[in-house]
């Protein structure tokens, strides 16, 4: 399983990699080809966009991976470890819930795409550069899925052992 997981990491990482990489040497290549030869290649800045997109999904899809991604920590120095690890595994919980909801209805809003038959740019199907949307928020909320109940499982054996020191 760790082996497999470490695999996703490192699929995760290239396509980042690859991305920001075709972005940065299609954007220039649009540049130089509009200041110097006042020509542009039509199809560069719809795919840029889409790019962006993916980017920041997949990005978003990194930092999640070990709960790195943006917290608002107002309330830790107010309660106890015990007490942080049970919030903590309750906001983690509720961020892979939204995150499933949302990529619930990123799967029916790619499947009304599909069904429609639109269009995106360059006769590629609108319903393939979006696809990322519900792929990454169902990561996403895997992963604090996993992520709450790790903590969860860590909150329980301290309140455990704490328990236990009390009899």
């Amino acid at each position: 399983m760790n082996t497999v997981l470490k695999s996703v990491h490192r699929i995760e990482d290239i396509m980042l990699v690859l991305l920001l990489s075709a972005m940065i040497v299609l954007a220039s290549s649009q540049i130089v080809l509009r200041n110097l030869f006042d020509y542009g290649m039509v199809w560069a800045d719809p795919l840029l966009r889409v790019m962006v997109l993916w980017l920041g999904l997949i990005g978003a899809i990194v930092a999640s991976r070990g709960n790195k991604h943006i917290k608002i920590d107002l309330l830790s120095r107010y309660f106890n470890r015990t007490s942080n690890l049970l919030i903590q595994a309750f906001v983690s919980l509720f961020t892979a819930w939204i995150c499933l909801l949302i990529a619930w209805h990123g799967a029916h809003w790619i499947k009304l795409e599909y069904t429609d038959k639109m269009i995106g740019f360059a006769g590629i199907p609108a319903w393939l550069l979006e696809i990322i949307i519900p792929l990454s928020f169902a990561l996403i909320g895997i992963q604090y899925c996993l992520i709450s109940l790790s903590i969860g499982r860590h909150f329980y054996r301290r309140s455990k052992i704490r328990s236990g020191l009390r009899e």
